[in-house]
């Protein structure tokens, strides 16, 4: 589907721009290095949103009448932000946590140009398997996942072999919430 106004993707990930392809939209990509970092007594539900607003306002000033998309992916288990691993002992414990256990997967989005401003966020409940430590230290050496929240992806062999169950979107947990995406982007400009 084509919209009326030009687009800019604020996202490196090659999994957010797949999905914006395969929802139809034509997109160009551009990014500004934003330091992801919130306040301390926000809750944690809020803050996907709150770093996808930043990294929309970051570009703002280099756009003219573009709409700039923004996201934001964290994975929280019992009220504690699971980010990206910063290497494999991290992944390894990250995984550890979640095993047997259910977490939510929080998108924030936020669309932004000179004018108008909409964010949201979307919620999915996913439910793992236990996981051995085998699995967890062929997924983390195969997949090399220190690119993702929580470190893991769902359209990934763990999550093809430990997601038992998920209540909400599949997409959000890739990291974009296509349908709310799609209807946000139908009222941006009415």
């Amino acid at each position: 589907m084509n919209f009326n106004f030009p687009i800019i993707l604020a996202s490196k990930s090659p999994r957010r721009q797949q999905l914006l392809k395969e929802m139809g939209v034509a997109f160009s990509v551009k990014t500004k290095d934003t330091e992801e970092n919130y306040p301390s007594e926000m809750k944690p539900s809020e803050v996907p949103t709150y770093l996808a607003s930043k990294k929309a306002h970051a570009l703002l000033d280099e756009t003219n009448n573009e709409i700039i998309i923004a996201a934001d992916t964290i994975v929280l288990l019992d009220n504690e932000i699971l980010g990206k691993p910063t290497n494999e002992q991290e992944a390894f414990d990250m995984l550890r946590k979640q095993s047997g256990k259910s977490h939510d997967v929080i998108t924030g989005v936020c669309l932004l140009n000179k004018h108008k401003e909409i964010c949201f966020s979307d919620t999915t409940k996913v439910h793992f398997k236990e996981l051995s430590k085998e699995e967890i230290e062929f997924y983390i050496t195969t997949f090399q996942p220190f690119d993702k929240a929580g470190s893991y992806g769902i359209q990934e062999w763990l999550g093809k072999i430990a997601i038992n169950k998920i209540e909400g979107s599949y997409f959000n947990v890739m990291g974009l919430p296509t349908h709310k995406l799609y209807e946000a982007l139908l009222s941006f400009n009415q």
